[in-house]
């Protein structure tokens, strides 16, 4: 299927805009929802039309596929309770109204929906699968509750992909906008011991694994979003000090990223050596599947 006209829920964050930008720039119809219309406009323009409600979209037509990537930061604020629900109604909540709506859409889009590979919780060092058995946690529960609201789309028609995204490596955001200040004044360090995984992928690789869900009949049901060669959070280190010609200091006490973080430091010292094996079984090619050359991609290309 080429695509002509699609719906992009969160298509203002990291990943939303990059893959707006990406379809507009293949002539692809794309309509933004959103809270803040007038943001949306200056983000993209006059080529994009805005929605914050499903109503909105009443004259809009039918779209060939929804990408769901809905959702309040979960690194943005403090893990309270009251913050905890806010992370789940923004996912949750939206995703029922979104399968609603195209329970009542006169042709079933495709719906490729957002989820993290934080649905295996923290597994240590066990290499995992997109069959793999999870260890509860709140970020588990948060992924696997949004994931089954997402999977109620099916019994209305739609084929449903889930991307099961890890760290995405890319200007402008994700991880390496929260970590570059630190490792370019020569501060980076491992995080508590290191020895946890920190499945990757270039925003690059992110990008083209949506592309094919929305296109490919064939494809259905959950992927995991992540490079072939997981690092540790060592090795991650290390090779971004490197790749910065800056030293690698002393690593944060597990201890007081606890203490500092609270539940939430759960998502910096929690391990998933994730291995995305229903794309390489589809014959996916990654374009990044080292850590180093992705890593200089970023930081050395104009």
């Amino acid at each position: 299927m080429n695509p002509t006209s699609i719906l992009i829920t969160g298509g203002t964050g990291f990943l939303g805009s990059a893959l707006t930008r990406r379809l507009l720039a293949k002539q692809v119809a794309v309509t933004v929802f959103g809270r803040d219309a007038e943001k949306i406009r200056k983000q993209f323009g006059p080529g994009v039309r805005a929605a914050t409600r499903f109503a909105d979209l009443a004259d809009a037509g039918a779209f060939d596929a929804v990408v769901n990537l809905a959702g309040a930061g979960i690194f943005d604020r403090y893990w309270t309770e009251p913050r905890k629900q806010i992370l789940r109604n923004s996912r949750i909540e939206l995703t029922q109204e979104l399968v609603a709506w195209i329970a009542a859409a006169s042709k079933p889009p495709v719906l490729v929906s957002g989820s993290a590979i934080g649905v295996y919780g923290d597994q240590g060092d066990s290499v995992l699968s997109e069959t793999s058995p999870a260890n509860a946690d709140f970020a588990q529960q948060l992924c696997a509750d949004w994931e089954a609201a997402a999977l109620a789309a099916a019994d209305h028609g739609s084929r449903v992909c889930l991307i099961r995204t890890g760290l995405v490596l890319g200007r402008g955001g994700g991880l390496l906008q929260r970590m570059l200040p630190a490792f370019r004044l020569g501060l980076g360090g491992t995080l508590g011991d290191g020895r946890q995984w920190m499945s990757w992928i270039h925003l690059e690789d992110w990008l083209a694994a949506a592309e094919a869900m929305i296109a490919d009949p064939a494809m259905s049901g959950a992927y995991n979003a992540t490079a072939p060669e997981p690092a540790t959070n060592r090795e991650f280190s290390q090779a971004l000090a490197e790749a910065l010609g800056r030293p690698m200091l002393l690593p944060l006490p597990a201890g007081l990223l606890k203490l500092l973080l609270g539940e939430m430091s759960a998502l910096v010292l929690g391990s998933q050596r994730v291995k995305p094996e229903r794309l390489l079984a589809h014959g996916f090619q990654f374009q990044y599947s080292r850590l180093k050359p992705a890593l200089d991609a970023i930081l050395h290309t104009s």
